[in-house]
């Protein structure tokens, strides 16, 4: 990772991307020592089709393990994707560079103190538990192939803590706008925060964010946390309103 004067917390780390990987699933879940390796075949999303190595220590046997994975996700037909967080060794980031590596996408994961934010009373939009629907809602406000539904209501139906799905409907154009809420005892994850080009500036990301994060405080959460490109500004600047702080960041690899 990039050197930074604050070192990341990291129990704080190894707590999130353990409820991050409850809150969006893979269909295939396989460990090579302390390295996570995810894969889903439907679904193109990095977070489930990527290698996840979880100890700063766990660095032998680096060409082998990797080719090993690569093999794996070539059998999925995917190329391989290693995300790396304050957890991946020195070591094999240092191999990487010297190999033909390359960052093609840095995240941050930040959280805020859901007792410290003030939000309305009543929430703007209530969740629903229809997984169909939100899938549709989501591909439909995010432009996506509608192909993806079958592999999308597969990683929506295996989260297994408390979820809640946000959609606003316009009866003349359909969904313009979701949110996913997941709470995990007294953490809630916010996912899949999208708003249709055509109803932004409307104030709608506002709203859902808000509606999510009420529910998830009513529920007993403490904390909510998410996820974000770092070249979206726009979401960053909505998140920071809110008071989300950055816990640390992530970058995906790629041979070049």
């Amino acid at each position: 990772m990039a050197t930074s004067s604050v070192q990341p917390d990291l129990p704080l780390v190894r707590r999130l991307e353990a409820v991050g990987f409850r809150a969006w699933p893979a269909a295939s879940v396989v460990y090579d020592g302390s390295w996570q390796v995810r894969l889903t075949g439907g679904h193109p999303s990095k977070r489930v089709n990527c290698v996840v190595p979880l100890d700063p220590s766990d660095h032998r046997d680096l060409d082998q393990r990797l080719q090993k994975a690569a093999k794996r996700f070539a059998d999925y037909g995917r190329t391989l994707v290693l995300r790396e967080t304050p957890l991946a060794p020195p070591v094999l980031i240092q191999h990487l560079e010297r190999t033909g590596w390359e960052v093609f996408e840095t995240a941050d994961v930040m959280t805020v103190d859901l007792s410290r934010l003030e939000l309305p009373d009543t929430l703007d939009y209530l969740p629903s538990h229809d997984i169909g629907r939100f899938a549709d809602a989501c591909l439909h406000v995010a432009e996506e192939d509608p192909a993806l539904k079958p592999a999308l209501a597969e990683i929506l139906s295996a989260i297994k803590p408390t979820s809640g799905f946000f959609m606003k409907q316009d009866p003349s154009n359909g969904a313009v706008a979701t949110v996913l809420c997941v709470q995990d005892n007294d953490l809630a994850g916010i996912l899949s925060l999208a708003v249709a080009k055509s109803h932004r500036r409307e104030r709608l990301g506002t709203d859902m964010l808000s509606s999510a994060l009420r529910w998830a405080r009513i529920s007993g959460a403490r904390t909510a946390w998410l996820q974000v490109e770092a070249t979206n500004e726009a979401a960053i600047a909505l998140y920071d309103r809110f008071g989300f702080t950055k816990a640390y960041s992530y970058r995906y690899w790629r041979k070049s």
